[in-house]
């Protein structure tokens, strides 16, 4: 038999409305939403600043940073070597943020939002994969009426918001952020949020049945 689905990653576009749509498919079904969520705990976990964890979401340490911190957690270049759990940075923060995710697909019924999770579940039973996409003009508009003092740079801001997102995926999972094996289901958000969640809920075998009606007489 088929495992039934308690848990929907949804990956999105930046300026897809795709996490308007993870907002409205979870109070739909009454799941839990775990998008910001999933920083906070982060944050709780490493005993920093919600803040501080915001700042590395959807980014990468610097390289240069990367390179140095081979040598000073190296003991032979370091009389000082501090342990995992003694710095944050977005290593640390992605690597909490997984553990979250695979608590929260144990507890199940819920969906969450980008942060790798469709990676971190990948052929997990019970665990349907969502990418929210949508077309340049879409995201152009949707990103001029968000911030209008910067329309002018809109598809330069979209696209760098996106290759961020990709690198860090291929970073911390050495997967292709977009890459449609990842997910069951490709969704352009231009159908309206209505029609995506009963794709979605139809796709992921959720979508509540009518009781049998009564035999006729």
């Amino acid at each position: 038999m088929r495992t039934p689905i308690r848990v929907i990653t949804v990956e999105r576009e930046y300026g897809s409305r795709g996490g308007e749509f993870a907002h409205d498919l979870a109070a739909r079904l009454g799941w839990r939403l775990l998008d910001s969520e999933l920083l906070t705990s982060a944050a709780r976990a490493a005993c920093v600043p919600e803040e501080m964890a915001a700042k590395y979401d959807d980014q990468l340490d610097p390289w240069y940073y990367r390179y140095g911190k081979v040598f000073w957690q190296d003991s032979v270049y370091s009389s000082t070597v501090l342990s995992d759990d003694q710095v944050f940075d977005c290593e640390r923060m992605y690597t909490l943020i997984r553990t979250e995710i695979l608590k929260a697909a144990q507890a199940g019924d819920c969906v969450l939002v980008g942060r790798g999770a469709a990676c971190a579940l990948a052929g997990q039973a019970g665990c349907f994969h969502i990418f929210v996409y949508a077309t340049a003009a879409a995201k152009r508009d949707w990103y001029t009426k968000a911030f209008p003092l910067k329309a002018q740079q809109a598809d330069q801001e979209l696209a760098a918001h996106d290759k961020r997102r990709a690198a860090v995926i291929r970073r911390f999972y050495q997967q292709e952020w977009c890459a449609r094996g990842l997910y069951h289901m490709l969704l352009n958000s231009a159908i309206g949020s209505e029609a995506m969640i009963t794709a979605a809920q139809g796709a992921a075998g959720l979508l509540m049945t009518a009781p049998e009606s009564a035999a006729k007489v």
